[in-house]
């Protein structure tokens, strides 16, 4: 899977496409500057290097490459797809590109490269107190269908199962 998608954000011309090793650094960083559960450089390398079964993408700001900008993933979603479910492991957008559409174009390119490849349902876990997550992920299909008590440890949290069936 190369450029998976290009969408116009206010301005930005942004591209999704796959997750490579050079982007691994502003992957960290983004997810760092998230308050993500922590997985780090090495746990998205072993992703990377577990072939097609993780789908992984990174949303591209080409407006940052072509004036040489530090900062050239603007976020980032980290998945996995198994047998005929897709699990959802990490979604984040750098600050400054929130609320702009980012975060719902890699889920949907996520989600579409799972229908490919014939799944039936895709999952995730989201905080509790995550509101903003919950309606986007709401707004892409998702809904609730369970709990995982004290899921979370830094700090100490419930998530919410959430599921979309294709």
């Amino acid at each position: 899977m190369s450029a998976v998608n290009f969408v116009e954000v206010i301005g930005q011309r942004i591209e999704i496409s796959c997750m490579s090793e050079h982007d691994l650094l502003e992957v960290v960083e983004i997810e760092e500057s998230c308050g993500l559960s922590r997985w780090g450089w090495e746990a998205y390398h072993s992703e990377l290097a577990q072939g097609d079964s993780g789908l992984m993408l990174v949303a591209r700001d080409l407006d940052a490459l072509s004036n040489a900008e530090e900062h050239r993933v603007a976020g980032f979603i980290a998945s996995r797809y198994s047998v005929d479910e897709l699990h959802v492991n990490n979604v984040a957008v750098r600050p400054k590109f929130r609320r702009q559409g980012i975060g719902a174009a890699l889920i949907k390119a996520v989600l579409q490269a799972a229908a490919s490849r014939k799944a039936r349902r895709a999952l995730l876990e989201v905080r509790a107190s995550n509101l903003a997550a919950q309606a986007l992920y709401a707004r892409c299909g998702f809904c609730v269908i369970g709990r995982r008590k004290n899921y979370y440890r830094e700090p100490p949290e419930d998530a919410l199962i959430m599921a979309l069936t294709f």
